[in-house]
């Protein structure tokens, strides 16, 4: 059903603006007259205008991001928890986010909630925001009379998840920008500085190091117009590759790829061992049967190899296999996490055993990240001296020779 901006005038004749969804604009207008306003503007959301300067700026701004769902589910949880009503604690969070893009999603969730629709179809209207895993852990809670447990579990999950990845970004903020200066000062110097000095030694004539031969050579290559070329054919490249690796095999192929590759292919295992074992444990905690949870898993691992693997392992485990065995049949989860998965059958504590893996993996790969950063920052200072000690001594040495010659 269609969402409509509206901008009315209440009983006090103060103006007001909000979201209503309704079949059209004049069924829009009809739903609020009935709440004693007078309308004086009613839009389609979905067409792109806004009716005040606020909501403008968030169009043009702002974005539904992964924050916002993890604070409204949290939020959601807490009213649950004290007591309100599923319908008033959506209207609460709808109000609270008036002015945000979310607003709209909440307020649609609580129409279709208060005609009668289950919280968990409501929100697989939806699911770029809720995923398989969202949905089905409300569906879960609502089935056992906890949504408000489930709520907070999925909250803290998501933190997690967020968390990690705010991490892993801030850690590869510094060293990403070293690299973006140092290559604009690089072909800044080759376009632009390093043609007008070699030019000088040029038009002299005389014979030049082989040093200054190659700066030359690679200066006017960045001069010309065969740099652009080069790079045209890179970016073409680059998007047929994408294209390529979007989906089917390309993607399978270009996963194993990652997984195999020195350092960072470790690295790129133990994240997607960690949100397997992390999305697993809470889809078992939330009362989600083991064979739909690792179907889910296998949605949201985030790598085409492991996801293929738990695929295959919930198949034979659908026949009587044990999920360790499985495990450790495919060989791409490490002895420990096989161990432990066994350890946790054995007892009947598999969801804790699967929330330690992921703690663990967690610190490790925090700490994998910390290291590699740490050796990766002073080897990009040392490239990038060696990049301009060459430049340096290319221009300095016929410079040197000149001097000789002169004597």
């Amino acid at each position: 059903m269609p969402v409509y901006e509206y901008k009315a005038l209440d009983a006090a004749g103060k103006t007001i603006t909000g979201i209503i969804d309704a079949g059209t604009a004049k069924e829009a207008r009809a739903k609020l007259k009935r709440q004693n306003v007078f309308v004086t503007k009613v839009v389609e959301a979905g067409e792109g205008v806004s009716l005040t300067a606020e909501v403008r700026v968030s169009r043009l701004v702002w974005r539904v991001r992964r924050q916002d769902v993890v604070v409204m589910t949290r939020q959601l949880a807490t009213l649950l928890k004290s007591g309100m009503p599923l319908v008033q604690a959506l209207s609460a969070i709808s109000e609270q986010l008036e002015g945000y893009p979310m607003q709209r999603i909440v307020y649609g969730v609580r129409e279709r909630v208060n005609a009668g629709q289950p919280l968990a179809d409501a929100l697989e209207q939806h699911p770029k925001l809720f995923n398989a895993l969202y949905v089905n852990m409300v569906r879960a809670g609502e089935a056992a009379g906890a949504l408000e447990a489930i709520l907070l579990r999925l909250a803290d999950y998501m933190e997690a998840t967020q968390r990690q990845r705010t991490k892993i970004i801030a850690s590869l903020i510094y060293p990403t920008l070293m690299l973006i200066v140092g290559t604009g000062v690089l072909i800044f110097l080759m376009t632009f500085v390093v043609p007008r000095l070699t030019q000088i030694f040029s038009e002299m004539g005389q014979g030049l190091p082989t040093m200054t031969k190659i700066l030359i050579s690679i200066s006017d290559f960045f001069a010309s117009w065969w740099f652009v070329g080069f790079l045209a054919v890179l970016v073409v490249a680059i998007v047929l590759i994408h294209i390529y690796t979007r989906r089917g095999r390309g993607r399978y192929l270009l996963h194993r790829l990652r997984l195999k590759l020195p350092v960072a292919g470790t690295l790129i295992r133990k994240l997607a061992v960690a949100r397997f074992a992390r999305t697993l444990g809470t889809l078992l905690a939330g009362g989600i049967p083991l064979l739909r949870s690792l179907e889910i898993v296998r949605g949201v691992v985030g790598n085409e190899v492991i996801a293929h693997e738990v695929g295959e392992a919930r198949d034979r485990i659908a026949e009587g296999a044990s999920m360790s065995d499985e495990l450790r049949r495919s060989g791409e989860f490490p002895p420990i996490v096989v161990h432990m998965v066994a350890v946790g059958e054995a007892s009947g504590s598999l969801e804790e055993m699967l929330f330690n893996v992921a703690e663990t993996y967690d610190n490790e790969v925090e700490t994998s990240t910390n290291s590699l950063i740490a050796l990766l920052e002073p080897l990009m200072i040392v490239l990038m001296g060696l990049v301009v000690g060459f430049i340096v001594l290319s221009v300095l040495l016929p410079i040197f020779e000149m001097n000789k010659f002169a004597r």
